[in-house]
């Protein structure tokens, strides 16, 4: 045989075995290398969406409003609903204070946004721990037939949460706290055992940016926006005259309404986050880790990977207000108080105004107590405390110091007031002040 009749034969077994072979390889192996496939399509991942309201309680209607307005968003655009997770402490439907029951709205005369939701964990089941397991996938929860995130590494993953927070937390129902070293410290794990390709993070709370601001690394494929910097309040929305309470949250109210309202393979989040910071007022919309993932469009986290466009959901425009979240007991208070229409309405009213205001008076006066027993004779420590932002935290020395305030002093969960004092305890960790001597002032200040 010819040289050249043998190159003819090899080009020809080579051409038949690759060709041919593609039918068998995907017959056989769906995850077969794009090199080995010259014609194949990349996979295609499945996107997941975990959806959480950390709070419950009249008072905090807004909160688990958004999951379910969040939770409709994500259903309507094609996320099927076992790639759907959804917390929420599910006491405000059906709550003794709703005129309408069986409804929840997110915006003055909108939908019912509770119709057809499926909660997956409510009551005592919303908890810290639950949300990491859920959101990293983890095996005994589900052998025992409750849902994850079952992600892999083609997978896609958006994550929403709201309630209220402060710095390096976020609160969930029954007095617990998710502080964000344990939040970045699953994040990692899970980029680590490659259990998504890109993951993006909205949070609603107070101090939100607390979470991420240098701790969130640009390296691992996860992209957050949160609605507040890590310093600041984020802001209410629409006090409902009915219902006596608020419905939504500036933050979530934005970035809901532009999603129900564009289509989302035609923008992209870094689109919707300039949107969402120009229309969030009062407070500072911020955005951490890879940043080259705000170029992806928007169906790629708020919708199926198989995302065909809805019809828009526009509803009409209203003045939003101008409320700090955790002013919202006062606010609520003081909206009653205006539409009392009896005397003893109104003086029992203006009794619980008078006792919010001393409250808010004694934990401040309290912290302060604290701060100076801990900084002793130093002034400079002490107007250094109760003067510098707050940055990075050593949680090694915060999270213990904030348990015991939370034990001993205040129910940090409930006491809104307090959320704000936790700065200094920060600021006191952050001046290298030990944790012991800390602990030892609170013990003094606060006995049981």
């Amino acid at each position: 045989m010819s040289i050249m009749k043998l190159r003819l034969l090899i080009v020809a077994v080579y051409s038949f075995c690759f060709c041919d072979s593609e039918v068998f390889f995907n017959s056989r192996h769906d995850d077969v290398l794009e090199w080995q496939l010259p014609h194949s399509k990349p996979h295609k991942g499945r996107h997941w969406a975990l959806i959480a309201a950390g709070s419950n309680g009249w008072i905090n209607y807004r909160h688990q409003a958004n999951a379910c307005h969040a939770y409709q968003i994500m259903k309507r655009n094609g996320i099927p609903e076992e790639n759907i997770v959804l917390m929420m402490y599910d006491d405000i439907a059906h709550n003794e204070l709703n005129p309408t029951p069986g409804v929840i709205i997110n915006h003055p005369n909108g939908p019912n946004v509770y119709e057809g939701v499926k909660i997956d964990y409510k009551r005592h089941d919303v908890t810290p721990e639950n949300f990491l397991a859920v959101l990293s996938g983890d095996e005994t929860l589900a052998k025992n037939g409750n849902k994850v995130i079952q992600s892999g590494p083609n997978d896609h993953i958006f994550v929403t949460f709201t309630d209220h927070g402060g710095p390096g937390f976020i609160a969930f129902p029954n007095e617990r706290h998710l502080f964000a070293n344990d939040l970045i410290s699953t994040l990692k794990k899970m980029h680590r055992e490659k259990k998504f390709k890109q993951m993006v993070l909205y949070i609603e709370a107070c101090e939100s940016g607390s979470m991420f601001e240098n701790l969130l690394p640009k390296d691992i494929n996860i992209y957050a926006i949160t609605s507040a910097n890590t310093t600041e309040s984020s802001y209410v929305c629409y006090m409902d005259k009915l219902r006596q309470t608020y419905l939504s949250d500036y933050f979530s109210v934005s970035w809901m309404d532009d999603s129900d309202k564009e289509a989302l393979d035609k923008e992209s989040l870094q689109d919707q986050f300039r949107i969402v910071r120009n229309e969030t007022e009062y407070s500072h919309v911020q955005e951490y880790g890879d940043e080259s993932i705000s170029r992806e469009m928007l169906s790629e986290f708020q919708a199926g990977p198989e995302y065909r466009p809805s019809p828009p959901i526009v509803l009409p425009k209203v003045p939003c207000g101008v409320i700090p979240a955790d002013e919202v007991p006062l606010a609520i208070l003081r909206h009653r108080l205006k539409t009392a229409k009896d005397e003893v309405s109104k003086q029992q009213l203006m009794r619980e105004i008078d006792e919010l205001l001393e409250l808010r008076d004694r934990v401040a006066k309290t912290m302060q107590d604290i701060v100076t027993l801990a900084t002793g004779d130093d002034v400079g420590q002490y107007e250094r405390v109760y003067t510098k932002g707050h940055r990075d935290i050593d949680f090694d020395c915060y999270v213990p110091v904030f348990n015991l305030f939370h034990k001993r002093c205040y129910n940090v969960a409930r006491t809104y007031s307090a959320n704000k004092q936790m700065g200094f305890l920060v600021n006191m960790c952050d001046e290298k002040i030990p944790s012991e001597k800390i602990m030892e002032a609170i013990t003094r200040v606060c006995k049981e």
